[in-house]
């Protein structure tokens, strides 16, 4: 069965006449009688009774015209939405997003976001840094934010941050006078470090390894901002992005420039060769605008 037989078919019924509905169709009415035909004889079913002047719609062809209409509104509606989805009227993204990450930027970009685009639908889902990357990957998130490096040949990556690392001090710690501290004089320090499902968490480790030792870890915590509150009460140090030490406004704490240059890149990341949609296009070019902005 053919969308154009069903369509002809309604032509046929809205005329009552074969012969009327052939010159509205620019065919030939034996060809239009043929198609019908054949149409019937797919259906099993007589769908009209044939006179010279009129064509007569039967029980069957009524039920024929029917679901007929009612596809050629579904038709209509879905060439609606893609329209809507090109236009970005509507849409739907799935965005990952680790929790140290997220509170720092994204509340003010995606309610601008979503001002521009209040029809698109966000759904964000906050997973570790490195169960962002592995959700991409495996199709379960549209779009995700990453610490880089990240595997190139998997991900197409578009840069969002680029920031320093920095040692978190309690205001009466020995090193709270100093202006910059090299990584390997922290030997004996004890950290307060990130968890393991947190990029970060690799990143560091194995910076303290090519400095010649493991860290002393004390704690392990997912939030930067108890991370930070565990160092103003000076139960250890801690190291982290420039951007989460400018939150960090505790009198208790002291910031310190960390050497040597161990760098926090943030990018979008999305997985190669899988489609995206027109709303997570969107929101890509929207971060990167940002990001050049910034």
């Amino acid at each position: 069965m053919e969308l154009r037989q069903l369509n002809y078919f309604l032509e046929i019924a809205r005329h009552q006449s074969i012969t009327k509905a052939a010159e509205v169709l620019h065919i030939s009415q034996p060809a239009l009688s043929k198609m019908i035909k054949s149409l019937e004889q797919e259906l099993q079913m007589t769908l009209m009774v044939r006179s010279n002047k009129t064509s007569e719609i039967t029980d069957a062809g009524m039920v024929v015209m029917q679901y007929a209409k009612k596809i050629n509104e579904q038709l209509a509606d879905m060439s609606t939405v893609l329209n809507e989805l090109t236009e970005l009227e509507r849409g739907e993204i799935h965005i990952g997003l680790p929790p140290i990450i997220g509170s720092l930027f994204f509340p003010n970009v995606l309610s601008t976001f979503h001002n521009y685009y209040p029809n698109i639908k966000i759904t964000i889902t906050e997973y570790g840094g490195a169960k962002v990357v592995k959700s991409v990957e495996e199709g379960e998130l549209d779009v995700g934010v990453a610490v880089l490096p990240v595997d190139r040949t998997l991900f197409h990556t578009y840069p969002l941050v680029q920031e320093a690392m920095k040692v978190v001090v309690h205001y009466e710690h020995h090193l709270a006078s100093r202006s910059t501290v090299d990584l390997s004089e922290l030997e004996q320090e004890e950290f307060i470090f990130y968890h393991e499902d947190f990029a970060l968490h690799d990143i560091m480790w194995e910076q303290f390894i090519k400095a010649g030792y493991e860290p002393q870890i004390l704690f392990k915590s997912s939030h930067w901002d108890l991370m930070t509150e565990m160092v103003a009460a000076n139960l250890g140090i801690t190291i982290l992005p420039e951007s989460i030490c400018k939150k960090a406004n505790n009198p208790n704490v002291k910031i310190i420039e960390l050497t040597p240059y161990i760098p926090w890149d943030l990018a979008v990341i999305t997985k190669k060769d899988k489609y995206i949609s027109y709303a997570s296009r969107a929101f890509i070019e929207f971060v990167k605008q940002v990001s050049d902005d910034a």
